[in-house]
């Protein structure tokens, strides 16, 4: 039975998508649920499954292709295998066939294609990104073709970046006064974080107010119950949850940081939904911690925890990524030590985390060392005064350096 296989329905406000990676192949046997192929948005990535136990018989639409709501892509045929959608021939004429096919791959074989002409788009994207020389990479496609599971795979094991003096596909080593580029194109995710990174700067009066931190206390009480608290909440205990939780008492003391600008009127919001900025492989997504007021420690790591992975493997929906009022970004993580973070439309704030590092600081007359973290705060002008900027960004201070605070609301 013949099924088209058609884009499903595109989250609100994407009017199309791109086909990102084919993962099968026409002819190539597949069971129900096997994903078939990704559709990349402006927002994730949308996975679609096999109907039924068959194969595809024809691709509609190939990686880079634009697509429609609802358009039809490829064509399935329900309980078919090996070699669906190809007609009915004599036995002479298949063992002509597969004798021919076997010599091509023998070819491709020998061959590998690993050439950038020949790359799909997703490759050829995850190349570029990591200034990954293709002919290093191991590649598992049918006659030597790259996947992207391949370039994954190669940078999650450490794979090292080519440099000039690197052999090229060929063989022939590549002359180190070499001037290569390489062009290729913005994901879709890419290109609306760079649209939001513009229309923050010249929509809002941005500005940045600095603190430093004094993280002794948590790092000593983390240790302390770092153990315990994993056996029993099953979730590792990290920083980020102390932020969140001291960030959501900072916004209840200066409501403005968590307001919003809608045309000539400001919103203030009386719930505390905070987007925790993550990394993934598409480029930077910021989930959202719903009611993060009414979340434990152990509620906020795991659902931060579950986040990472879900970005990781383009995992994330929309309903999750949607919305937010205040958001936290933690560059320390990729050892920022000073930085100024841009605001995420239409909110007015967003903290920025740096990395922790031992410093000499004064305490009570005296030099000690102490594990120190520099925090940012970048702010709507418009909304947001001086005095309510540096006061929010104390409160933070102020709980973090006593967490005992937040116990005791005081």
């Amino acid at each position: 039975m013949a099924i088209e296989i058609k884009v499903p329905v595109l989250p609100e406000s994407v009017a199309d998508a791109t086909i990102a990676t084919w993962h099968v192949k026409p002819g190539e046997a597949v069971s129900r649920d096997q994903n078939l192929v990704d559709i990349e948005t402006d927002k994730v990535v949308l996975e679609v499954v096999a109907p039924e136990d068959g194969a595809i018989s024809e691709i509609l639409k190939e990686e880079g292709d634009t697509v429609l709501q609802e358009e039809a892509i490829a064509k399935f045929e329900a309980g078919a295998g090996g070699d669906a959608g190809s007609d009915s021939k004599s036995d002479s004429e298949a063992k002509t066939d597969d004798a021919k096919s076997e010599e091509k791959a023998e070819e491709k074989t020998a061959e590998p294609s690993k050439d950038s002409d020949v790359l799909s788009p997703a490759v050829r994207r995850l190349v570029a990104e990591h200034n990954l020389n293709p002919a290093d990479i191991p590649a598992s496609g049918k006659g030597g073709r790259l996947t992207k599971e391949d370039v994954e795979k190669f940078v999650k094991d450490g794979g090292k970046k080519s440099s000039p003096a690197a052999k090229s596909s060929s063989g022939a080593p590549v002359s180190a006064g070499l001037r290569e580029e390489k062009r290729v194109p913005m994901t879709r995710l890419r290109k609306r974080i760079a649209e939001r990174l513009v229309e923050a700067q010249q929509n809002a009066a941005l500005l940045t107010t600095f603190n430093d931190i004094n993280m002794k206390e948590v790092v000593e009480l983390r240790a302390r119950y770092k153990e315990q608290f994993e056996k029993v909440h099953e979730t590792r205990l990290g920083f980020m949850s102390f932020f969140v939780k001291a960030t959501v008492e900072a916004l209840k003391r200066y409501p403005a940081v968590n307001a919003s600008i809608d045309g000539d009127d400001i919103v203030y919001h009386g719930y505390y939904d905070i987007g925790v900025a993550v990394s993934s492989p598409r480029g930077l997504v910021v989930p959202v911690l719903r009611d993060a007021d009414t979340m434990s420690l152990a509620d906020i790591e795991a659902k931060i925890r579950e986040f990472g992975q879900k970005a990781r493997d383009n995992k994330l929906t929309v309903e999750e990524m949607t919305g937010g009022t205040f958001t936290i970004s933690n560059g320390g993580v990729f050892g920022s030590l000073m930085a100024t973070p841009i605001i995420n439309p239409p909110q007015s704030g967003i903290l920025g985390m740096n990395r922790m590092e031992d410093r000499p600081v004064v305490v009570d007359g005296e030099i000690v060392i102490r594990p120190m973290m520099n925090v940012a705060l970048s702010y709507d002008h418009r909304i947001i005064d001086g005095r309510e900027s540096v006061g929010f960004l104390k409160t933070i201070k102020e709980f973090i350096e006593d967490p005992a605070r937040m116990l005791l609301d005081v």
